[in-house]
């Protein structure tokens, strides 16, 4: 044992800077996976706590007021009901901020759904006005306990008395409105009822809703909300950003197990004579195994627990999302299993992978076999030749001959090599598709900036008016969105009506064509999913007790309502409809105009009468990817670079027994390097091209099936423009050449006895 770690130790100190190399790449690799795994369990963990604490509804009802949802209690599987409670919309004020809300009247906390405090008291009869917040809406209005809000356009005064936690859909400015409890007398003409369901078995929740909207009538229903979507929206970005960690990690652990693999093989070859040392002194084969395999555990168990050890010491002190992420996660209970299990396994299959390596070794002969003066297929290519005859330099012929002779190597370092840059080209391309949802969101469905609401005192011509005056403001569409029943009563979805047939809405869409004529309209991906439909199908539906039958022509990119939107033109509407009137409008702004300055403009022009609010763009939660893309990117540069440096000592020890022979034809040091230098060039351009030939269109399907699975469709990915590619080419192929030059050099001044004795 003493022999083995003597000679493990003497290896280390041959081979420090790769031996630094490993453990930095194991690190980064685990800290990657660690960061995913508190990611799923930030993104999943909190809204799972608040509704179990809450008992909270699977499935919200809102009806008209007088509907009898009584009958709801006596459904099979239903456990337990809330309400049916009095609401109102109305639209509340604090600190120079609006939002829409949703008032709810109740006394006692209901038994279902309840709201959890975090801060202030529940609803109190002494305080008749008071009202309690829904935390997000809490925090968009910049409101805490003692708070007064108002009610634009009345001289009704609210008082904030409390702050909670609800398992309901969360408030989005513009797009869902924010909820307020309150006394049901301070509920002003409550035109409306809400009743929170619970079942006894969570995955009848469609079937539910279906038997329901058939006791109550599809006319009484005005919008269904179900469990399911308040998780998917409550995990929001956090989940995607958990995907991202932990793909790339997993495609990194994979790398960094390929490289260790390649750098033993090579190490291997190159002594070869040392081994056959050892096994005549007296080291068995399951020795010489154990030297290779314990000297590389130890470098990936160093990286694994420095890793697990920054995270857990560090993580929460990561600025934003992160650092949150993983404090809610050092909380949870499978914490410290994950933290155990995760490094362990990236332990073990780079473990795995070195022991494939290294039980080649074991199988070395104790008496070395001669090696060929050349290698197998050594002779010159008919291509080779003729470049030769054409005066090409020798050195760039027999370079890149030498890159290729050896076959099933040459493949074997191209696709090593090639791993690593191919992750690198799928990250580029999720910055590049982040980077586009920023600079252009009208090609990922965003086309307006604004969305504009005005309350009764300023009707519809006047308000577009209003609206239109503005210089920055470049087209007002009047539009209206209602909640309507898809086929089968099982959930609802968003109708909207925007433009008209003379100034139609710019959709973007992926598929299709634009809705022109009646009865046509484009709808989401997650719309068609749910439906089970495909562009050309007509699709039913029902808004009130009203049937509306549409035609589909299109997809469009629906960033908004998990994609479960269809649209069409205001015009289609009414004539199911003749007395719609427009609920809102969207604002297409002028190249280089602040959103946020115009609807500061918009607002104090409307005189209390509007509610502007900026269009939430999906990708301001993803800020923080791009912080994980260049740390990924810098993990995977790191691992491409060890295979790199193992792909280029192979090189330089099978040149030396060539050295001889290149010598003798003429050759001076100067070119024998360059046919070193060459081959590296030429085994970095060709895993450059595999990477680029696979990378593009893998990125491009990876994101696409995540555009798909979030309801937001195909059609988002962008690919790196050709000049970052370029750059990515050029780094990769000089930055190889570059670094086989030293070692090339080295190679080719070596003295004759050094030359003989390593062709012996």
């Amino acid at each position: 044992m003493r022999a083995t770690l003597r000679w493990a130790y003497s290896d280390l100190r041959t081979h420090r800077g790769e031996a630094l190399f490993l453990v930095l790449a194991t690190a980064g690799i685990v800290v990657s996976l660690l960061l995913a795994t508190a990611l799923f369990g930030y993104a999943t963990n909190p809204w799972q706590r608040v509704f179990t604490q809450a008992h909270g509804a699977h499935v919200w009802l809102h009806t008209d007021a007088s509907a009898d949802t009584r009958k709801l209690a006596a459904l099979d599987g239903v456990e337990s009901v809330a309400g049916p409670l009095p609401t109102a919309s109305t639209t509340v004020a604090s600190r120079g901020t609006r939002a829409s809300v949703e008032l709810r009247g109740t006394g006692e906390l209901p038994s279902v759904g309840r709201p959890l405090l975090t801060s202030g008291h529940w609803l109190d009869p002494a305080t008749p006005d008071g009202v309690v917040l829904e935390s997000g809406l809490a925090r968009a209005l910049l409101a805490q306990p003692g708070d007064p809000l108002t009610l634009p356009g009345t001289a009704r005064k609210l008082t904030v008395v409390g702050v909670a936690d609800s398992a309901e859909p969360r408030y989005r400015p513009g797009e869902q409105p924010g909820l307020v409890w309150a006394l049901p007398s301070a509920v002003p003409d409550p035109n409306k009822q809400v009743i929170g369901v619970r079942l006894t078995d969570p995955d009848d929740t469609d079937y539910a809703v279906q038997r329901a909207v058939t006791l109550l009538g599809a006319g009484a229903i005005g919008e269904v909300s179900t469990w399911q979507q308040a998780r998917a929206e409550a995990q929001g970005d956090n989940r995607l950003l958990g995907q991202v960690l932990g793909l790339f990690g997993l495609g990194a652990l994979i790398a960094a197990g390929l490289a260790v693999h390649g750098a033993i093989g090579t190490r291997i070859r190159g002594h070869l004579r040392d081994i056959s040392v050892l096994k005549a002194i007296g080291f068995t084969p399951g020795q010489v195994v154990r030297v290779f395999l314990l000297q590389h555990l130890a470098y990936a168990l160093l990286g694994a627990v420095a890793a697990a050890a920054l995270t857990e010491a560090l993580g929460r002190r990561i600025p934003g999302r992160f650092g949150d992420a993983v404090g809610v996660w050092q909380g949870l209970p499978g914490h410290t299993a994950a933290l155990i299990v995760v490094p362990v396994g990236a332990v073990l299959f780079i473990g795995a992978t070195t022991g494939l390596a290294a039980w080649r070794a074991g199988r070395v002969p104790p008496v070395p076999v001669p090696r060929a003066t050349a290698p197998l297929g050594g002779r010159l290519s008919g291509v080779a030749r003729r470049a030769l005859g054409v005066r090409v330099p020798p050195a760039l012929v027999l370079g890149w001959h030498k890159a290729f002779t050896r076959r099933p190597r040459s493949l074997g370092t191209v696709a090593r090599l090639a791993l690593p840059l191919l992750l690198i080209v799928v990250a580029m391309s999720a910055w590049t598709t982040i980077d586009r949802f920023h600079s252009s969101p009208e090609r990922i469905g965003l086309p307006a900036a604004l969305t504009v609401r005005a309350d009764a005192g300023l009707n519809d011509r006047d308000a577009r008016a209003l609206l239109e005056r503005d210089p920055q403001v470049a087209a007002a569409y009047p539009g209206v969105e209602v909640a309507a029943l898809v086929p089968g009563q099982t959930a609802t979805i968003a109708l909207r009506g925007l433009g008209t047939r003379v100034d139609p809405y710019p959709y973007t869409l992926a598929e299709g064509r634009p809705a022109r004529g009646p009865d046509e309209a484009v709808a989401g991906q997650g719309l068609l999913d749910l439906l089970d439909v495909r562009v050309g199908d007509w699709v039913r539906m029902t808004v009130g007790d009203q049937p509306q039958v549409l035609h589909i022509v299109g997809r469009s990119i629906e960033p908004e309502n998990a994609g479960r939107v269809v649209s069409t033109s205001l015009d289609t509407l009414r004539e199911n409809d003749p007395g719609l009137r427009p609920t809102l409008h969207q604002l297409r702004l002028t190249a280089g105009a602040d959103p946020h300055e115009v609807a500061a403009r918009l607002a104090t022009a409307g005189r209390g009468h509007l509610d502007v609010h900026t269009v939430t763009n999906p990708a301001d939660g993803l800020s923080p990817l791009r912080g994980v893309v260049l740390g990924l990117i810098a993990v995977l540069a790191l691992i491409g670079l060890i295979e790199l440096l193992t792909a280029i000592g192979g090189t330089v020890r099978e040149g030396e027994r060539d050295l001889l022979a290149l010598k003798a034809i003429g050759l001076s040091p100067r070119q024998i390097t360059a046919i070193t230098v060459t081959a590296t060039g030429c085994t970095a351009l060709a895993a450059l091209l595999a990477a680029l030939a696979l990378g593009l269109p893998l990125a491009h399907w990876l994101i696409d099936a995540q555009g798909r699975s979030s309801g937001l469709g195909a059609g988002i990915a962008q690919g790196p423009s050709p000049a970052l590619l370029l750059l990515l080419g050029a780094s990769a192929v000089l930055g190889a050449t570059a670094l086989a030059a030293l070692p090339a050099a080295r190679a080719a001044r070596r003295r004759l006895a050094d030359t003989l004795s390593a062709v012996a």
